[in-house]
């Protein structure tokens, strides 16, 4: 079982995301679990304050190593952590690499981010990955944590109906998935290729492959590079 600890702010804007679908059913068959805590358990005062003011000056508040570090701490004190997870803008780029890797893990921290960020000394001394699922700022780093759980969650073997549909995903090859069609076999006018009527797997694998191929061309160019 993979086990998927997240330390946020406002803990409530994950309680929809891990509630239904795919991640309600790995935590239901006992392969997942995911536990939302909220930072202001380890609050510095009976005020409930985790921020303060950056040093030199600035806009926005720093979360306080201290409440980080309390937390942290505890969380790991029964296991220590496979993964200490930051999510953050300058991370590194989130893919289905990082996900696949991160679905054999035991053990996982993710940490959200909050107004102007964590303060330094807790991504050198506790932070083990630092991860962006893009070029753009979230107002925190909750719904980027439930983008990861919810990549990663769905790899682990046993979660899906279909372990095999995993596997041909966008991106598990560096290609991107082929066009796929359902009845009925003409709509409108436009036909779902023959090839995918014929029943010769070869020659379907051999098509959706080139499909694939065509199509991250054409869109994606770059994971060809890669």
């Amino acid at each position: 079982m993979l086990k998927i600890d997240i330390l946020s702010v406002l803990p409530e804007l994950l309680e929809g995301p891990f509630a239904h679908s795919i991640i309600k059913r790995a935590q239901e068959k006992g392969l997942l679990q995911v536990n939302v805590h909220s930072l202001r358990k380890w609050a510095i005062n009976k005020h409930g304050q985790i921020d303060d003011y950056q040093y030199g000056g600035g806009a926005g508040m720093v979360i306080v190593c201290e409440t980080l570090a309390n937390a942290i701490d505890e969380l790991q004190a029964p296991a220590p952590y496979d993964e200490i997870i930051f999510m953050t803008p300058d991370g590194v780029r989130f893919n289905q690499s990082a996900a696949n890797q991160l679905s054999m893990k035991g053990n996982i921290l993710i940490i959200c981010g909050h107004y102007k960020g964590i303060d330094e000394r807790i991504r050198k001394q506790y932070v083990t990955q630092e991860i962006s699922i893009g070029d753009y700022v979230l107002s925190g780093g909750e719904l980027a944590a439930a983008v990861v759980v919810d990549a990663v969650g769905r790899l682990i073997p046993g979660v899906l109906n279909d372990e095999t549909s995993a596997l041909t995903d966008s991106f598990q090859d560096n290609l991107l998935a082929p066009p796929v069609y359902t009845r009925p076999s003409e709509f409108r006018g436009d036909k779902v290729p023959d090839i995918l009527l014929q029943g010769d797997p070869k020659k379907v694998e051999a098509w959706r492959y080139e499909q694939s191929v065509q199509r991250t061309k054409a869109r994606r160019p770059d994971l060809l590079d890669e």
